[in-house]
């Protein structure tokens, strides 16, 4: 059955206009890397991979793989044509392990076979000859043995005077864990040998480009005998910047080879044990004070495990160094940073991208003075807020402009009526012996752009049919975010027609090249403002033909209702007829844009710059009730007001801020990974893994926008909404923290982790109780 996209009218940005996908995703009837008809003749692909976590690589036996039913064939690294080696920056991770294992379920050879199920059978049939070395797997371990990808140190003012000075010191700790992606659909990709050695591969993947790459690496040929393309994926999330190119690369090698198109999906245990997690931290701080609560001074350590290559960890942690203000004046200041290299899956990009970490470590120091003090955490927060007397310019040189947080809070403070619910609590504590209940209102303060300013750009192709409808491409991937509809609404709203007049087709390197990734939640900045240029240009062309034949000048004719009209609207020519005489007069109907973000600038060596075009913010507040006896908890009510500038649809944007939201919830509450001493993740299935469930849903949530356009020219002065939203959780963990804390009368910060796991918070309560 054939279903027409349904019908947008009305004033198409800024309206709630349905995702264009939407009919479709309710259906089953969205393509996914997996429904794509598999060619004919495909065979599929499983891995075999490493059970040791760190060792001397010395012999794969393959001949029971091979003679398993099934088996087409079995490749290891000494099959590779090109390059074994690959990276999202230093090339340092093998397609399959060769002279040794870094980890527990490192691939180490892949099986092609008739069937899924053979080829995972007999993918379990190979055996390692592999001599254990001594494994590094904490963070503690790395730094004892200087295992260490790096060591930053930044400093700014003088930290030593001010606390030599100061009237009140404390000094805590804490750990917040790492967090597995669980994207829906799993790594999945499809590998078509084409004529005269060219290869297509269909991948799930927020950097087609990156696929492209490492497909020629692998294969040893140039980028033009490469077409990567993505329609859509069920769930990126930083798990598809750079970890499906280890999948696509070994698809297409084993499709060259073979020559026959290869499919390889990984189930979710191997999913979990081979890709790369959110980086876990830990944080040391001593930090400094006046009477008010106002940080003085400020030392910090910062410490991640990046597993054993480097992935995006060096980028990770320097946005985990810019974040550490999160709106606060931070003048005297003294950080260090080490970037542990451990035998674990390479830890890699995630949502936030480092920011969460930095961000919590202030945020757990700024809850430390407000137990010190006596004081309401929002007030010690309050009182740090950039301003013109404590500042306006970052720990890195960034000028703060724009700046609307304060008024975020104070709004979200009076609608979520704080200061009532704050003493009703205290009261109810009082009188509750087991159940207590916690209140926290906490902000969000996230700069916008990649730190590597060459990747902030965006391209996009617009082609306008002779019967008025319009196709747009773009360098941007579609996973469930949004952006193909902004997309198709900014193109929609230029030439004056419903959202569904316009078609987003797959990203794809053969009509595009050289894109950026989709991340860093500049999808829409980037190809909106490059699908903009690009009608810019078309309409350019249009308006001076369009013009002759509405009898008006140039700058009169407008688009609108379908088509080009006058301004005072009693002449029009609908936009089917324009493009049916343009094309007769040879005016070319497809037009080219592309899009740099201005004014950003990095210096890492120096820790100084301007990373981000602008900062988007956010507030949340949120009440919780925790068992002291289980541990467990309840989220009742969570109040949010969120900056998206002028939205391009308000309901899209609605809708990430909560599920942001809520996967920010299950990462600081719920979602815990566990290695044993061997090095086994433990927690590899949704068995063992728990992800918030609807059930975890706030039982009141609201979800405000605040109405504010962008102070920078962004496409129609919106805001980025992907990643941002995820930080407003940090207002339940606190939440948490605060119920834990009222059992020791408010007196000091407990001395839970995150996820504020049931086994945590009991553990947390019986410390603050005295009875650990």
């Amino acid at each position: 059955m054939n279903a027409r996209m349904p019908e947008t009218q009305g004033s198409v940005v800024g309206s709630d206009v349905v995702h264009d996908s939407a009919h479709l995703h309710v259906r089953g009837a969205a393509t996914y890397t997996d429904d794509i008809p598999e060619p004919r003749g495909t065979v599929y692909a499983a891995l075999a991979t490493s059970p040791i976590v760190h060792g001397t690589l010395n012999a794969i036996h393959l001949d029971d793989a091979v003679a398993s039913d099934g088996v087409i064939a079995v490749y290891t690294a000494a099959d590779i044509l090109g390059e074994n080696k690959y990276g999202a920056i230093v090339h340092d991770e093998p397609f399959l392990a060769e002279g040794k294992v870094e980890f527990v379920g490192q691939p180490v050879a892949v099986v092609l076979a008739r069937t899924m199920r053979e080829a995972r059978v007999a993918a379990r049939k190979i055996h390692c000859d592999i001599t254990p070395l001594t494994p590094i797997l904490t963070i503690g371990d790395a730094i004892s043995a200087n295992s260490l990808f790096k060591q930053v140190e930044v400093e700014r003012g003088d930290a030593d005077a001010a606390f030599a000075n100061a009237k009140h010191r404390v000094k805590n700790s804490g750990e917040i864990g790492a967090q597995e992606h669980f994207y829906l659909e799993g790594q999945v990709a499809l590998a078509i040998p084409l004529e005269d050695g060219q290869m297509h591969v269909h991948v799930s993947t927020q950097h087609p480009t990156e696929m492209q790459q490492v497909t020629a690496t692998i294969l040893g040929v140039d980028w033009k005998d490469v077409i990567s393309e993505c329609r859509r994926l069920g769930g990126g999330f930083g798990g598809k910047e750079v970890q499906p190119a280890q999948f696509v690369g070994i698809a297409a090698l084993a499709a060259r080879h073979s020559n026959c198109p290869v499919k390889l999906r990984l189930d979710r245990d191997d999913d979990f044990i081979i890709t790369g997690k959110r980086h876990d931290f830990t944080f040391d701080y001593d930090i400094a004070f006046n009477d008010a609560g106002r940080i003085e001074a400020y030392d910090l350590t910062l410490s991640s495990r990046c597993g054993f290559s480097t992935d995006y960890s060096h980028q990770v942690n320097d946005r985990a160094l810019c974040h550490i203000d999160n709106g606060y004046s931070l003048t005297n200041l003294h950080v260090r940073n080490y970037r542990c290299k451990t035998n674990t899956q390479s830890a890699t990009a995630f949502r936030g991208f480092g920011a969460p970490q930095g961000m919590f470590a202030t945020e757990h120091a700024v809850e430390s003075i407000a137990r010190t003090l006596g004081k309401d955490p929002l007030d010690v927060r309050k009182a740090n807020f950039y301003s013109p007397e404590r500042g306006m310019k970052t720990h890195y040189g960034q000028s703060v402009e724009g700046f609307w947080l304060p008024d975020i809070v104070n709004r979200l403070e009076a609608s979520s009526d704080y200061r009532a619910r704050r003493e009703a609590i205290r009261e109810y504590n009082a009188k509750s012996p087991i159940v207590k209940r916690g209140l926290a209102l906490t902000p969000v303060m996230f700069g916008i752009s990649f730190n590597a300013s060459f990747l902030n750009r965006g391209s996009a192709v617009v082609s306008l049919y002779l019967d008025g409808s319009l196709v747009v491409n773009h360098a941007g991937t579609e996973m469930g975010q949004g952006l193909f509809i902004k997309v198709q609404q900014v193109v929609a709203h230029e030439f004056g027609v419903p959202a569904n007049s316009v078609r987003s087709t797959s990203t794809k390197t053969s009509k595009l090249p050289n894109t950026s990734p989709t991340a860093a939640s500049s999808g829409s900045d980037l190809n909106g403002m490059a699908a903009l240029d690009a009608c810019t240009k078309l309409k350019e062309r249009l308006i001076p033909f369009a013009a002759k034949w509405l009898e008006c000048a140039p700058n009169e004719v407008v688009f609108k209702n379908g088509g080009a009209t006058t301004a005072n609207g009693d002449k029009m020519i609908d936009l089917k007829t324009l493009a049916t005489r343009a094309t007769f007069a040879k005016i070319p109907l497809t037009a080219q844009g592309f899009y740099y973000t201005p004014g950003i600038s990095w210096n890492g060596d120096k820790f100084e710059g301007t990373p981000a075009y602008y900062f988007a913010y956010g507030a949340a507040c949120a009440e919780v009730k925790v068992d002291s006896l289980t541990g467990e908890h309840k989220t009742v009510r969570v109040d949010i007001l969120h900056d998206v500038g002028a939205s391009l649809n308000p309901a899209i944007d609605r809708g990430q801020i909560e599920g942001g939201f809520v996967q920010g919830m299950g990462y600081l509450t719920s979602e815990e990974l566990v290695w044993d001493e061997k090095g086994r993740l433990r927690t590899h299935a949704p068995s063992t893994y728990k992800i918030p469930t609807s059930a975890d849903v706030p039982e009141v949530f609201n979800v405000a926008l605040y109405d504010q356009p962008n102070h920078v020219p962004t496409i129609h002065r919106s805001k980025a909404v992907g990643e941002p939203p995820l930080m407003l959780a940090f207002s339940v963990w606190f939440a948490i923290a605060d119920a834990v804390s009222s059992l020791g009368g408010y007196k000091r910060m407990p001395k839970l982790k995150a996820p504020a796991t049931p086994e945590a918070v009991l553990r947390a309560i019986s410390e603050i109780r005295g009875e650990l």
